[in-house]
């Protein structure tokens, strides 16, 4: 179980490297031990555009939308053509519309919302009104869309639904002005699935061998109900010391484990020191202090037998704004020493084994729940993937680095598999696009609450959940790791 104290270093490592090991009958009726090899996959970190290469926050933000609008312009042109054919002139921008002829647009699409957060309306407000109660949800039925490009803003109606598109996704719309200097829209599109390359499979896995990548998050770390026995079964079992024989086979072929954001607790960015006197906060440590300690024991015992790769959350100690830079090495000083271990960035994308999959801690999910009408976080991440874009609300409510050149997040690559932690519940769910795509659509719970982690089949692109908890379950309700595996 794990200690707050921490773990010896040099224990893990010889604990690592000890032989996994099954009896075998001899001759002589002796056992001995049998080398069970760990399974590896090629890798390669293709995360490079979310890397910042300059922190300038002196440049405004709204360069990012006019870069956004001119590298998806040609996809959205593309996919009106395929949609509507040549029947409808395009038109390069809103100003060129006249009169009430059937044309199309593309611009980026703006939701005023009345009850979002507005700063300076709090401002202007605060002496004469109670503050408003926080919400779940900004949408409204009363929310108006507005299209814009580099020319003007268009208020826009019609046959178009406001709660499930949000601001800064870039649409195409086909229709008329109205009288009233609106546009009236008939249909709309969007981008669709980026271009997909077929996956180059390692010849381990075309021969029909199982590679699996281990998906965790929101392991919840300083949080004073944090389950440690659960996070140490789901330790062993990674590293081969639960289970049976046939559990110990399985999970070596565990070739890399993915921590998808919220290592640490909500409850260790309290603020009451901010508040206090310096003579009453003299003394006291951070709760993230001790909180990064026990994360770094916990990865030591992961890192010393498996390749790990850990990305920052809204909770964890990194930069507020995406993308989210690695979290730096000097807070995991016994995880580091081992070529294992590595920080990553929000989002982060990789290719391992052939499949390129590409994931986030959940933030950008998380904000476009608050400013839509979706209730099934497994419809959101659809939705980004048909447009082409992984965080549409940045900058308008999510915030992000005032990139001027190029948007990070616009989906150059269609990936095979797409996942996102700090969710609710676990899902899972195979979607095709219009050229032959397809991909993997995975939503991790946060292990803190669910005590689930999802195992991901490079050979099948199949997963499933394993569940850790600690509460004593039928094995109809619980099916053991080997059960799950052969799923």
């Amino acid at each position: 179980m794990l200690s707050p104290e921490g773990i010896d270093a040099k224990t893990t490592q010889l604990k690592a490297e000890r032989l996994l090991s099954k009896p075998s009958a001899h001759e002589g009726k002796e056992l001995f031990e049998e080398r069970i090899e760990r399974a590896t996959c090629l890798y390669s970190n293709e995360s490079e555009r979310f890397v910042l290469k300059e922190r300038n926050f002196a440049r405004q933000y709204a360069q990012i939308y006019a870069v956004r609008i001119m590298t998806m312009r040609k996809k959205l042109a593309a996919a009106a053509r395929r949609k509507w054919g040549v029947n409808f002139e395009l038109k390069k921008q809103l100003a060129e519309v006249k009169g009430n002829e059937k044309c199309v647009v593309i611009g980026t699409l703006f939701k005023k919302m009345e009850l979002k957060p507005n700063i300076l309306k709090e401002i202007s407000e605060e002496h004469n009104l109670m503050p408003q109660p926080p919400r779940v949800k900004y949408a409204d039925d009363g929310d108006e869309l507005v299209i814009e490009d580099e020319s003007e803003r268009v208020v826009i109606t019609g046959n178009i639904p406001v709660g499930n598109v949000v601001t800064g996704s870039i649409v195409a719309l086909c229709g008329h002005t109205t009288d009233k200097g609106k546009f009236h829209v008939e249909e709309y599109c969007f981008s669709g699935f980026p271009y997909q390359t077929a996956p180059t499979l390692e010849p381990c896995l075309t021969q029909g061998e199982d590679r699996y990548v281990a998906l965790v998050s929101g392991l919840g770390f300083g949080s004073e109900s944090q389950d440690l026995l659960s996070l140490q079964m789901f330790s062993d079992l990674v590293s081969g010391e639960l289970g049976s024989v046939q559990d110990q086979e399985s999970c070596a072929k565990i070739c890399r484990v993915i921590i998808a954001g919220n290592a640490l607790s909500q409850c260790t960015q309290t603020k009451d020191s901010e508040t206090k006197a310096k003579y009453l906060t003299r003394n006291t440590v951070a709760g993230s202090v001790e909180a990064i300690k026990s994360l770094d024991d916990f990865i030591l015992q992961l890192s010393a037998c498996v390749p790990v790769d850990i990305m920052p959350g809204e909770y964890d100690p990194a930069n507020h704004t995406m993308p989210q830079q690695p979290l730096h090495r000097c807070m995991f000083p016994q995880a580091a020493a081992f070529s294992t271990f590595q920080s990553v960035t929000n989002p982060y994308e990789a290719i391992i084994g052939g499949i390129r999959i590409l994931g986030t801690s959940g933030q950008n999910v998380q904000d476009i729940y608050r400013v839509s009408s979706f209730e099934d976080h497994m419809e959101i991440l659809e939705h980004t993937l048909n447009w082409s874009h992984i965080a549409p609300t940045a900058p308008d409510t999510l915030g992000c680095h005032p990139y001027y050149i190029k948007d990070p997040f616009i989906l150059e690559k269609c990936p095979h598999v797409y996942f996102v932690g700090n969710q609710p519940k676990y899902q899972s769910k195979i979607i095709n696009g219009e050229n032959g795509q397809k991909v993997l659509l995975v939503t991790v719970p946060a292990f803190s609450n669910s005590k689930t982690c999802v195992l991901l089949n490079l050979r099948t692109l199949m997963c499933q959940p394993v569940n850790f908890s600690a509460a004593l379950l039928s094995q109809q309700d619980n099916p053991s790791f080997e059960q799950e595996m052969d799923m």
